[in-house]
């Protein structure tokens, strides 16, 4: 069993080298950086075994990634982009040193990814395996997108495709000899969807520049991130069923399970595509951006009203809305 001091020496060595603003990094009682010119954005996010990943499934370099990535996500939803990271591990004792060092290896990669330093953090011994990542970033003064600003009659836009990360959940669940069977390229995009998901950032600060009023990351599910936004800007929102961007692969599955691509897009959770509100006038202008520069969609699928949360059907009839999904306390 190696010890917390060999562990840590370990950890330097993974995430040694220079990063433009470090002063002091890791290895030291604190971190010290130069933020720069702007407003900081702060965020942070914890995963615990069992509950945010499935060790079956997951492999450790996912896990880091992913954990790195959902907390660019956030920085992403603000118009922001993201500098510093902290990490803190809480260790199962059985957990062998090398699983330590993929995990490790795997916010290396995402942190290479998005230009983020990580610069510091903490390890402890614990009855399951916790993962917290604290981020900061940078947004120019003024200029970060909140949940609150939607206002009425403004569009309301998404990001790619939803779906795709609840539909590789679902078969996961699927029984054994199901999942053996399969190895298509379907299900692998499902997967990936689910192990390796991608922070939008770019699209994020277009979207921002654009005239977004209002952003957020889908990480819960659309409706009930959308209803989070209606509720910080005290509005409602009209969802139309047919312009929901599904992904396609949700049919390939519904062939193999028993699941409803729209349910899986409404209300799955962790696709982290951007869901955003702006006036009308400035959506093909955003839409031509990140189709140009990112090769990202952007769909119109609603607009912002004065209260409730509706969906509208093909037929024009109209229902509630339920602001269901991901519920970390379910």
């Amino acid at each position: 069993m190696v010890s917390e001091d060999e562990l840590v020496h370990a950890i330097r060595k993974v995430l040694s080298g220079d990063a433009p603003g470090v002063v002091v990094g890791v290895g030291d009682d604190a971190a010290v950086v130069e933020l720069g010119e702007g407003q900081a954005v702060l965020t942070v996010d914890t995963m615990v075994e069992e509950v945010h990943w499935d060790p079956s499934i997951t492999t450790p370099h996912e896990l880091g990634h992913k954990a790195v990535t959902v907390n660019v996500s956030d920085i992403a939803a603000m118009g922001g982009s993201p500098r510093f990271g902290l990490v803190s591990l809480a260790i199962a004792r059985e957990t062998p040193p090398a699983w330590v060092m993929e995990v490790y290896g795997g916010m290396r990669e995402a942190a290479e990814t998005y230009g983020v330093a990580l610069i510091g953090g903490d390890t402890v011994r614990a009855d399951r395996t916790v993962l917290t990542v604290a981020l900061t970033g940078r947004v120019p003064t003024g200029r970060a997108v909140t949940r609150g600003g939607a206002r009425l009659g403004e569009a309301i836009v998404v990001t790619g495709a939803l779906g795709a990360a609840a539909g590789a959940l679902a078969l996961s669940k699927a029984g054994p000899e199901l999942k053996r069977s399969l190895g298509t390229d379907w299900e692998r995009s499902l997967m990936e969807a689910l192990q390796q998901p991608v922070a939008l950032v770019g699209e994020g600060e277009a979207l921002a520049s654009a005239g977004a009023t209002a952003m957020i990351d889908v990480s819960d599910g659309l409706a009930l991130d959308l209803s989070r936004i209606c509720e910080m800007s005290e509005v409602g929102a009209l969802v139309r069923l047919e312009d929901i961007p599904v992904a396609p692969e949700l049919r390939e599955l519904a062939g193999v399970i028993e699941v409803d691509p729209l349910e899986l897009a409404l209300h799955g959770g962790e696709d982290y595509q951007l869901l955003a509100t702006m006036p009308a006038g400035a959506f093909e202008d955003a839409r031509s951006a990140l189709d140009d520069r990112f090769g990202t969609t952007l769909t119109v699928i609603g607009e912002v009203t004065h209260s409730g949360l509706e969906l509208e059907r093909p037929d024009g009839s109209r229902e509630p809305l339920a602001p269901s999904g991901w519920d970390h306390f379910a």
